[in-house]
């Protein structure tokens, strides 16, 4: 028996799931890692399919279901799929069906990746936080200098950002670490800074954010999780899932979160 009640929301588990994360051992923090950048598939999945995707045996993933308070996989389950019936996209289904008509043409997988930005796009308006844009908007129309990080997968939306601000006459530097160079001596006080990090983190981009705020500069962090290390930081967390097709992610919904901060910071902005 659990001594402490399942949560009853996905609210309250994404709350629990932050409480806990920290002292777990490497492979139950490996279970919530996963979950807190896949929470679409859990009402999809099979708990065999959740432990591959985490990287565990099932028994560590049926472990972690425990101790976030449920008596196993099926609770849990049964936890998303009534939170989210009517309401969150059926992509997987969809999918299904591309699958099962054998489309491997250009146009056949062009339809997979839309499906899936189109789900990315409608999960992204159901979970996003309206108070923490508000927040990072706030804090960014109001910095002398937008430092921009973002390596790897998210170089495409860190550069997309930069490109913005340039054309709407805001201040910001795109910090790319050519040549190992992270130029993090030129973040002054009054500068704030915007990174984009998805799971496994880009250790770059962490030292960065985390540098600036130890110097009490703020930092705005678009990332798939919401218990990435750079909560620990005080950073401002704006968590985005983006929902894959055969292992690749598109940017779909990160792209939509950076124009609409690149348009409501130069909006806000008074030089």
């Amino acid at each position: 028996m659990n001594e402490r009640a399942a949560p009853a929301t996905v609210k309250a588990f994404e709350e629990r799931l932050l409480e806990v994360a920290d002292s777990l051992p490497k492979r139950l923090r490996q279970c919530a890692t996963f979950v807190a950048a896949n929470q679409d598939r859990i009402a999809v999945s099979t708990v065999a399919e959740m432990a591959e995707g985490a990287g565990v045996q099932p028994s560590a993933f049926m472990r972690f279901c425990q101790i976030m308070g449920f008596s196993g996989f099926s609770e849990m389950q049964r936890l998303f799929r009534d939170s989210y019936v009517g309401g969150w996209p059926d992509y997987a289904t969809r999918l299904d069906h591309l699958r099962e008509k054998g489309e491997e043409s250009g146009i056949g997988l062009l339809a997979e990746f839309v499906e899936a930005g189109r789900a990315s796009l409608e999960s992204l308006l159901k979970t996003i936080d309206p108070q923490a844009l508000d927040e990072a908007v706030a804090t960014l129309a109001r910095a002398n200098m937008i430092h921009i990080a973002g390596l790897r997968r998210s170089f495409p939306v860190a550069s997309y950002l930069a490109y913005a601000f340039e054309k709407m006459n805001v201040p910001a530097m795109l910090h790319s670490a050519v040549g190992k160079l992270d130029n993090q001596s030129v973040i002054r006080a009054g500068d704030a800074v915007l990174a984009i990090t998805f799971s496994p983190y880009s250790a770059e981009t962490v030292e960065l954010v985390e540098n600036a705020r130890a110097r009490g500069i703020p930092a705005v962090v678009l990332t798939d999780t919401a218990v990435s290390s750079l909560r620990k930081s005080g950073a401002m967390l704006i968590t985005v899932s983006e929902v894959d097709f055969g292992a690749f992610r598109s940017l779909s919904a990160t792209l939509c979160v950076a124009i609409m901060l690149a348009v409501a910071t130069g909006t806000r902005r008074v030089d």
